[in-house]
């Protein structure tokens, strides 16, 4: 197992072991064991997917405390640019964002913690995107931040990506309040 950290703290690549040969290939797409080096002992109770077609971004969203998410992602066909931004108060990199391509053939995984808003864009076509979280859904702590704010500057790589109706109506991060 590699990893690749980023410059916000708390941000882990997974990059798993791939064990191929005629009839394919194996790898392991969860242990434990690779969050001990970190500190960290996340409990997943909840796993989550999605199916998009090329060009749907789906974000950036959050659940609030006391039902906050850590999330473990993944794509299993297609490519995504998954991105998270730091909603975290006390953060030096409070609303700053790191993005990671998760992709099918590489197999890698994306760890954001709590205090994090998440969101993703399908790069190709049937784009399965695969979530593991640290707590279950709970629709009264849904929130969210605009995925086109300009203040964040995201660069999704696309032009004229297919929101949902309730993404494109989220408040910008200047007209925001963390509760993280």
């Amino acid at each position: 197992m590699d990893h690749k950290l980023f410059p916000i703290q708390g941000l882990i690549e997974f990059l798993p072991r791939v064990f191929r040969d005629e009839r394919g290939c194996f790898l392991e797409t969860f242990s434990l064991k690779w969050f001990a080096p970190f500190g960290l002992e996340p409990h997943f109770v909840q796993d989550n997917q999605s199916v998009s077609r090329k060009g749907v971004l789906r974000g950036l969203h959050f659940q609030c405390p006391p039902h906050a998410q850590g999330k473990l992602v993944r794509v299993s066909s297609g490519r995504a640019l998954d991105v998270a931004v730091d909603l975290r108060k006390d953060s030096p990199t409070y609303g700053q964002h790191a993005a990671c391509v998760l992709d099918a053939e590489k197999h890698n995984l994306f760890y954001i913690p709590e205090g994090f808003a998440h969101g993703f864009v399908a790069l190709e076509d049937n784009t399965t995107f695969l979530y593991k979280c640290t707590d279950f859904y709970a629709p009264a702590a849904e929130g969210g931040i605009r995925w086109d704010d300009p203040a964040l500057g995201i660069d999704w790589g696309i032009s004229a990506p297919l929101v949902s109706p309730k993404d494109e109506v989220l408040p910008l991060l200047e007209h925001f309040t963390s509760p993280f």
